[in-house]
């Protein structure tokens, strides 16, 4: 290869690289970051999503409640979002480092006060209220309200999407978390056994539905993520399943 070639090679990938770069920083958008204190490190241990212990499910301190619009009604429980401050040289910290938090609560508006000042969640702010202990590791923990950075990022989780079953013999529910890949389920289905696959209803946050007796059965789930992507689980429970436990299947 000449040198005039390698000169136009070296500029094609130093040109593709700097499009990445600034395709990148263009995903990037603006909101405001507040915290509450937790004794126990995370923001609660009953939420919107309906999750229950953040703890028990590997979410803990990484945990963030959000206002209305990116709440959206409890389809963006289990996303994950990068944050980062900005723009507070008294309060960001130096370097401006990040962290990765998952969406599992909805932190509701307070029309009673300012949307610049206690009223963060009123529509249509994009907020973001975390735990003590995540805060501290992007800003100073004396800030009441900063302003950060934030995109949506793959959600990295260790172990399948996990299956915890609740209902009666008329109602069947199952609460689905540690979804990888884009965090957010679209949708669900479930089989049995004795049953095709039925399609399931959104109850609340990641809480799916069917009016179906699926007791006695082995249950599988297709669950699709809102990127598209559909992952099957074949016979994730047990013909003698109990309501209360949890399984786990594949993972994204």
């Amino acid at each position: 290869m000449g040198t005039l070639q390698a000169i136009i090679l070296l500029c094609l990938v130093l040109l593709h690289l700097w499009s990445n770069i600034l395709a990148q920083d263009e995903d990037w958008k603006t909101a405001t970051a507040t915290f509450t204190k937790e004794t126990d490190g995370s923001i609660i241990t009953e939420g919107a999503c309906g999750y229950g212990d953040l703890h028990k499910i590997s979410y803990g301190k990484y945990s963030a409640a959000l206002s209305g619009i990116l709440f959206n009604r409890g389809s963006t429980c289990g996303a994950c979002y990068e944050l980062r401050c900005v723009d507070h040289i008294l309060w960001c910290l130096q370097g401006s480092p990040t962290i990765i938090l998952t969406a599992t609560d909805f932190c509701p508006p307070n029309f009673g006060l300012s949307a610049d000042y206690g009223g963060w969640c009123n529509f249509p702010k994009e907020h973001f209220e975390m735990s003590e202990a995540a805060f501290a590791e992007i800003a100073k923990k004396k800030a009441d309200i900063v302003p950060v950075q934030y995109r949506r990022v793959r959600c990295d989780r260790i172990g399948g999407l996990r299956f915890t079953m609740s209902g009666s013999s008329h109602f069947y529910e199952v609460l689905i978390t540690n979804v990888g890949s884009d965090g957010e389920v679209l949708a669900v289905k479930v089989k049995g056994s004795r049953t095709g696959w039925i399609p399931m209803a959104r109850n609340w946050g990641q809480n799916w539905q069917s009016n179906v007796n699926l007791q006695g059965q082995p249950l599988s789930f297709e669950v699709t993520v809102s990127s598209g992507k559909t992952l099957t689980s074949y016979n994730v429970a047990p013909p003698k399943w109990q309501f209360g436990q949890t399984f786990e299947g594949k993972q994204f």
